[in-house]
């Protein structure tokens, strides 16, 4: 198991974060594990840059003199609110892929990724799961799966989290993106208060700003510090 030591600004993580806070944690952490750090890398440590604080390499920060690799993740926020139905674009149509086809499109989407179809079965299991949140879109012409997403849901705080987004990049630029992001939040908006969705700030497809396009907001950056 990967050693992960939190921080919040530049303090240690203690019992009296809210609960927000908490499960936001928990979730980043669930993530890191699961999808992120494969098993042989080492130990990090996760630290969230104060909304109004220093940032890594400022003098206040708790690593200024320690040499990290510093892997920053966004955190945005969507209250679900002013939300319109999207059309699919033309020549596409919706997909009831399996769950072996998600893992492969996931697959070719990222080239540090490795999804197997037992670790989204293990997913399926999980309390947060909801079916109606996977989506997969094809291609008419060629029936290939060109966009997938996959959302959870927590009714216990009624928060909506998008997961995975990908689309096929000979098929990027033409709202795929956008629709499965619109589309998730749709299905979710009767029983979450709110939506969230991270991801690497130093993605070359840059995701934060299709997310922002699609009405979330925010300033959260996580940052995840490897020693070199």
């Amino acid at each position: 198991m990967i050693g992960v030591e939190i921080h919040f600004g530049i303090g240690v993580i203690s019992g009296c974060l809210r609960r927000s806070d908490r499960l936001s944690l928990k979730w980043l952490v669930d993530t890191l594990r699961t999808w992120v750090l494969p098993p042989f890398m080492t130990p990090c440590t996760i630290f969230m840059q104060p909304p109004h604080g220093s940032k890594i390499g400022s003098p206040n920060c708790l690593y200024q003199q320690q040499h990290y690799i510093d892997e920053p993740y966004f955190r945005l926020i969507h209250n679900l609110q002013d939300l319109s139905v999207q059309a699919l674009p033309q020549g596409y149509s919706l997909y009831k892929a399996t769950l072996k086809d998600f893992a492969e499109h996931i697959n070719s989407c990222y080239s540090k990724i490795g999804i197997t179809e037992a670790d989204l079965q293990d997913y399926t299991a999980r309390p947060v799961y909801d079916s109606a949140l996977w989506l997969a879109i094809k291609d008419n012409q060629t029936n290939e799966i060109v966009a997938t997403g996959i959302a959870e849901l927590d009714r216990e705080i009624g928060e909506g989290v998008l997961e995975w987004i990908q689309v096929s990049e000979q098929h990027r630029g033409y709202g795929l993106g956008k629709y499965v992001v619109s589309e998730l939040l749709w299905r979710m908006k009767d029983n979450a208060k709110f939506a969230t969705v991270s991801g690497q700030c130093n993605n070359p497809s840059n995701p934060e700003v299709l997310y922002r396009k699609c009405g979330f907001i925010g300033s959260d950056v996580w940052h995840i510090l490897r020693k070199w």
